[in-house]
């Protein structure tokens, strides 16, 4: 636990597994501190789009995940309230497109498997280790944990989520409440009494509420997410976000949202925060990511991918910033990781915002968002183009990894040998 390692990560979640294993692939010793008994993750399902496969690919884990996951064949995004459709994406078009497939995945099998590759690759990885305080050094950074010692290295990288320690040390802001609550549910596929289209990922967007589902582990899961305002939080009430509250939120919806409430978990519910975008994310030799500098609202399913292209960005800065006796200039490498990833995050975040706003419609506004859906073009990817393309990545030109992989007969990705779809 005292040697000595070139990188020390806060954070054994799915951000900071990855970027060790991103930054242990260049050939620096990376120490994982992590405050739980045991590296694991919460939660359920979770939304891989083609910006986060391509790295998957890279780090020659895709294969691994699509076992895990589910390839669904469309997007589909219909009015809560009538249940009809609004609009759709064609997934086998989109990885067309981008070369890379939109899969969905259960949060502890990605994190499983970053977990397993950082053991392969000999990461450092440190549990029971809460960590209260940061601090630059003469010679890199440190990090104070509960019981009063200290670790450095000569980078320290915080990957400590939406209450971060180390965000302290850049700006003084709190999380800011969306007044909005998130109740989940996996269902077997075996137990459901009603019908689900399976090869679909379902959007059901309504006033003040929405309700997501889409199939996990191969289609033997259902995963469920079902989302709304609540009136206690816009009271100032301390309690908000309760099961009556979830109930009445979805009382007027159409009978394939209305069927599934009762099958959300009760006994624990999310509330939906997010923080103001900061454009400055190192400080010294200390650095945030992940959640720590852009912890978005769920609407474009971009918060655990935005972390993972974070580590991603870190390790290929790392990479180019080496010096002729192989250290690393970390200076040069911290500042080209803030300039490439602060501003799209930035987008990323406030954009997320003006998705849950546009989502959530009631009367003549609902009607003409639904209007302009129903006109959309399937085939439209303009929206989520700035999103999906790899220019959050490198400035400079592509690297070979973002080259779409070779599909087995051209133009048809169920065809493609890496995974099947369902």
């Amino acid at each position: 636990m005292n040697t000595s390692c070139d990188v020390l990560i806060v954070g054994g979640g799915i951000g900071g597994l990855s970027t060790a294993f991103s930054l242990t692939r260049q050939g620096l010793a990376v120490r994982v501190l992590e405050r739980a008994a045991e590296f694991g993750e919460v939660g359920a399902g979770i939304q891989l789009a083609p910006n986060c496969t391509r790295i998957l690919h890279d780090y020659g884990l895709l294969e691994e995940a699509a076992s895990l996951g589910v390839l669904p064949s469309r997007m589909v995004m219909r009015d809560a309230l009538d249940g009809s459709d609004l609009t759709a994406l064609d997934l086998a078009d989109l990885e067309r497109t981008y070369g890379f497939p939109y899969m969905v995945i259960h949060r502890s099998d990605l994190h499983g498997m970053f977990l397993r590759a950082c053991r392969r690759a000999g990461v450092d990885l440190v549990t029971d280790s809460p960590v209260t305080g940061y601090r630059n050094t003469a010679d890199g950074a440190a990090v104070t944990l509960a019981d009063g010692s200290e670790r450095s290295a000569r980078v320290v990288i915080a990957a400590d989520g939406l209450h971060s320690t180390a965000r302290g040390l850049l700006v003084e802001d709190e999380p800011v409440s969306s007044d909005y609550a998130a109740y989940r549910g996996t269902v077997p596929v075996a137990d459901l009494d009603r019908g689900v289209d399976l090869s679909e990922v379902a959007v059901y967007v309504g006033p003040g509420c929405h309700f997501v589902h889409y199939a996990l582990r191969g289609g033997e899961m259902l995963n469920q997410v079902a989302v709304f305002e609540s009136p206690k939080a816009r009271a100032g009430e301390a309690e908000w976000g309760t099961p009556d509250e979830l109930d009445a939120a979805f009382a007027d919806t159409c009978p394939a949202v209305r069927e599934a409430i009762p099958s959300m978990w009760r006994d624990r519910w999310w509330p939906m925060f997010d923080r103001d975008p900061i454009m400055t994310w190192v400080q010294g030799s200390i650095a945030l990511l992940g959640d720590a500098a852009h912890p978005p609202l769920q609407y474009m399913a971009q918060g655990a991918i935005m972390a993972i292209e974070d580590g991603w960005v870190l390790g290929a800065h790392a990479a180019r910033q080496r010096r002729a006796d192989g250290a690393v200039d970390w200076p040069a490498a911290l500042a080209a990781y803030e300039a490439v990833r602060a501003e799209h995050c930035r987008r990323v975040v406030l954009t997320a915002r003006a998705w849950g706003d546009l989502w959530h419609l009631d009367g003549l506004a609902r009607r003409q968002r639904n209007a302009i859906l129903r006109a959309r073009e399937t085939t439209d990817h303009s929206f989520t183009d700035w999103v999906y393309r790899p220019t959050a990545l490198l400035p400079e030109d592509e690297p070979e990894m973002f080259r779409p992989i070779p599909l087995a007969s051209a133009g048809d990705p169920a065809e493609a040998p890496h995974r099947a779809r369902i």
